[in-house]
């Protein structure tokens, strides 16, 4: 693997961005002297975070493994890296005074069942990025974390940062949320760290449910391949089950107020602190995503079907992917984790990001960032063959699970898991 940083369109790391483009919330952010790194910074949200950096006055270099699929502005670098590669973290991280931690590895989809590459980039490469900020003196470091490290299949509902208890790891069924614990603890236990120039490492982290916004290339353009392959032709789940949701606007706001907030003119309020993040509202999963299946020509889902036959079914398809992978990467319909996070309200209140960071979501619609996905997607290639294959597969999977698990219920998998 080469490890050695490269650059991208300039030649010094950090350099002010005249021509990045203001996010919409910047007006009502000051302008900052910052050098920051934002790890994770080819995704999505790292690269709107870079950008919404630069657009008022930060020094912004993204490192990532893969280049950013968009402009990258003049101003800001791109520096090729390995987040498992101690020796490039130490060089990008050169002459930084705050670090943005985005990257991370399993989110959803196939990514969630590779259970080696999320350990090593999300407890390795935090581990890494904790050691380079004491040792290059980077006194400020926020951390993305999720959701889903208080979240396990049990019911929350407003939940706050002071009375959820970490979900017991052991009991957690997908290897990235019980990363991303073990990940989110190690930052908290390092803040206050001394630096070896002198001085002291403030760490905070942000919580942020499933992120959403124009260009999103994780949540959206799955769940459309989903829906136009008839694979989402039935429900599961209780109609009044809610969740929150985030977009990238008001993702990148709160990481800007964070960084603010671990900084001597804010008396180091988010120092050590932990806030959950998100537009401030709940919805059902089926009910919002109603956009998405109108723009697609697609009726909504109409089948229902127990809530238990879709977790055996996961359950299931985990196990044959772990059979084959080895020959072929089979991807599932939706993972175990993906089913509670479905089929199981987990909402939280956002009052302590108010009241400590300032914090102020603004309103968006999901059926704008479906819109642009829509007029922007290139044209499906999927033929009417395969569509029928899959939904065939689907069906016989369900039929069959349906005759041997029928009289399970999902509440008692997620009991199980609480002795």
């Amino acid at each position: 693997m080469d490890t050695k940083p490269k650059m991208s369109g300039v030649t010094s790391p950090y350099q002010r961005n005249p021509d990045c483009k203001r996010s919409k919330h910047a007006g009502a952010l000051n302008r900052i002297s910052m050098r920051a790194v934002v790890t994770g910074g080819g995704g999505y949200c790292g690269y709107k975070l870079g950008c919404a950096l630069a657009s008022i006055g930060a020094s912004v270099v993204l490192c990532d493994i893969h280049k950013p699929l968009w402009v990258i502005p003049s101003g800001v670098v791109w520096i090729e890296t390995d987040i498992r590669d101690y020796r490039a973290i130490l060089s990008v991280c050169e002459g930084a005074d705050c670090v943005f931690h985005v990257a991370s590895y399993g989110m959803s989809g196939t990514q969630q069942l590779h259970k080696k590459e999320i350990e090593t980039v999300n407890i390795n490469g935090t581990r890494f990025i904790l050691n380079a900020c004491k040792q290059k003196n980077i006194p400020r470091l926020v951390y993305t974390s999720s959701v889903n490290v208080v979240f396990g299949g049990l019911p929350i509902e407003d939940g706050d940062e002071e009375s959820l208890p970490y979900f017991p790891i052991d009991k957690l069924v997908d290897h990235y949320s019980r990363t991303k614990s073990i990940a989110e603890q190690m930052v908290l236990a390092a803040n206050g760290s001394s630096l070896e120039g002198g001085g002291t490492l403030h760490t905070c982290v942000l919580r942020p449910p499933g992120i959403y916004g124009p260009e999103e290339q994780r949540h959206l353009p799955r769940l459309a391949k989903i829906i136009e392959r008839r694979l989402l032709s039935f429900k599961f789940g209780d109609p009044t089950v809610q969740m929150n949701w985030i977009h990238v606007e008001n993702f990148v706001q709160a990481h800007i107020l964070a960084a603010e907030a671990l900084t001597p003119e804010k008396n180091y309020i988010a120092s050590g602190q932990v806030y959950f993040i998100h537009d401030g509202e709940k919805s059902n999963l089926f009910e919002w995503l109603t956009p998405l299946f109108e723009r697609l020509g697609c009726s909504k889902p109409w089948i229902s079907i127990p809530t238990s036959l879709v977790y055996a079914s996961a359950t299931f398809m985990e196990h044959l992917h772990a059979i084959l992978r080895p020959v072929v990467d089979l991807p599932p319909l939706l993972t175990r984790n993906e089913v509670q996070n479905i089929s199981v309200t987990h909402t939280f209140r956002i009052d302590k990001a108010r009241a400590q960071l300032g914090y102020r979501p603004q309103k968006f619609d999901f059926a704008d960032s479906v819109d642009h996905y829509i007029e922007s997607r290139p044209r499906s290639r999927y033929k009417l063959f395969l569509k029928v294959l899959f939904t065939l597969i689907v069906i016989s999977i369900l039929f069959f699970l349906s005759s041997k698990l029928g009289g399970l219920s999902v509440l008692h998998f997620f009991k199980e898991r609480r002795h």
